[in-house]
């Protein structure tokens, strides 16, 4: 049999049994709802499944087709991690059947869709992530508001933050005083460049000498090779070059550690939703 919405939801409740978090596991485990059943498998499923979208989802969707194949070995699946903002035009002109995202769609994409099927898409959520400010690991930064975030990425300060952020120095640490900071990002297809653009620069406009990386891998990797720079992606890309900087609200001095436990609680600044989209009323 060709596959059905029936079996792409399974990949959206595999999710919700794998993984709760999509940075879980880079510190912790998270358990299951003991109110999931057991899943049973379906006969006769083989076909094409093909995902486009998300770059920060691309792993999570990885490890959930290699278990969607180990119980359905019958079964192609095509993964397209090329940014969020991919995954809206390949579900409304049908040559993709999931659409993973990192923000929600926005409603010129709603519109698109619905123009064409009638109806919206459904949005999954599927994990909670905290979008990490990565700095190299030999950086003695103590921590972040979300205003002086905004001061170092942004040209407009939206956020509230006197002062433009150049060095280290003017973010407060005082040993890189005369440092200047490399800025390392996400570009326009991205749905952390959006979020990032949104919540963090409160909707401002970003420097323009911020180097633009085409994933979040190839942000942490230009963080961890130089000293000064500083970065964002989701946590489940940290490594040991680098790490998260703890943050704290606009104008706020209590620092909150970028972990699992603090994104499902709300406390970290910058936790979001992860989702996956589907043709599906």
């Amino acid at each position: 049999m060709k596959l059905s919405f029936k079996t792409k939801s399974l990949i959206a409740a595999m999710g919700f049994a794998s993984a709760v978090l999509t940075s879980s596991a880079v510190d912790a485990v998270q358990k299951v709802d003991e109110g999931v059943p057991v899943y049973q498998k379906a006969s006769g499923i083989s076909g094409n499944l093909s995902s486009v979208g998300s770059d920060t989802l691309a792993n999570q969707m990885t490890l959930w087709a290699e278990e969607f194949n180990r119980i359905y070995p019958n079964v192609n699946i095509q993964i397209q991690a090329a940014g969020s903002s991919t995954a809206p035009p390949a579900l409304t002109e049908g040559t993709s059947n999931l659409g993973p995202m990192s923000r929600e769609m926005k409603d010129d994409e709603l519109e698109a869709f619905e123009n064409k099927f009638g109806y919206k898409p459904t949005a999954i959520p599927v994990a909670v992530d905290a979008l990490a400010v990565f700095v190299n690991k030999d950086n003695p930064i103590k921590g972040l508001s979300v205003d002086q975030v905004d001061a170092i990425f942004s040209s407009t300060r939206k956020c509230g933050y006197e002062t433009d952020i150049v060095t280290w120095g003017d973010a407060g640490v005082d040993a890189w005083k005369t440092k200047s900071i490399q800025l390392y990002g996400r570009n326009s297809v991205s749905g952390t460049y959006g979020y990032f653009k949104e919540h963090a620069l409160c909707k401002g406009d970003f420097k323009n000498n911020v180097n633009e990386q085409p994933g979040s891998a190839s942000v942490v990797q230009s963080v961890t090779t130089s000293m000064n720079g500083i970065g964002y992606a989701g946590l489940g890309y940290v490594t040991s070059g680098i790490k998260a900087v703890p943050l704290a609200k606009k104008g706020g001095k209590d620092f909150v550690d970028a972990t699992p436990e603090n994104a499902l609680a709300g406390k970290y600044p910058l936790a979001r939703y992860l989702y996956v989209y589907v043709n599906k009323k």
